[in-house]
């Protein structure tokens, strides 16, 4: 099977594609300002332009990992702009988690799974 690298760099690919799956890197929001909604709202819309230029999009989500800064604080809020995203009825398996991010400011990092549509 052919494997398909895009947006790489020497240190990762944003998404890499083998046989029908679709592998994205975590994604971190670009406005390191906002809330957790505003960057969660990012993330996602960063997801869906990689989905798209992979071929595929939320519809076909098979997976989901999400790293929070403060799970306590943020897992809610976190949660209702996710759910909001989701199509109906195409919940990923999915595993949310607390972590020290990359960067003090990263509130919320978000790597997922998909088929190729």
């Amino acid at each position: 099977m052919t494997i398909q690298r895009f947006q790489s760099n020497a240190r990762m690919s944003g998404v890499v594609s083998h046989g029908d799956v679709l592998y994205l890197a975590g994604q971190v929001p670009g406005d390191l300002q906002g809330d957790i909604e505003s960057q969660t709202r990012q993330v996602l819309e960063k997801i869906d332009g990689l989905l798209a230029q992979a071929g595929s999009d939320k519809t076909r989500l098979l997976s989901a990992q999400i790293w929070l800064k403060h799970i306590d604080r943020d897992f809610a809020a976190m949660n209702a702009v996710w759910d909001a995203w989701l199509p109906e009825g195409g919940a990923p398996a999915r595993a949310t988690v607390e972590a020290n991010l990359a960067h003090a400011e990263v509130l919320v990092e978000i790597m997922v799974i998909a088929a190729k549509a």
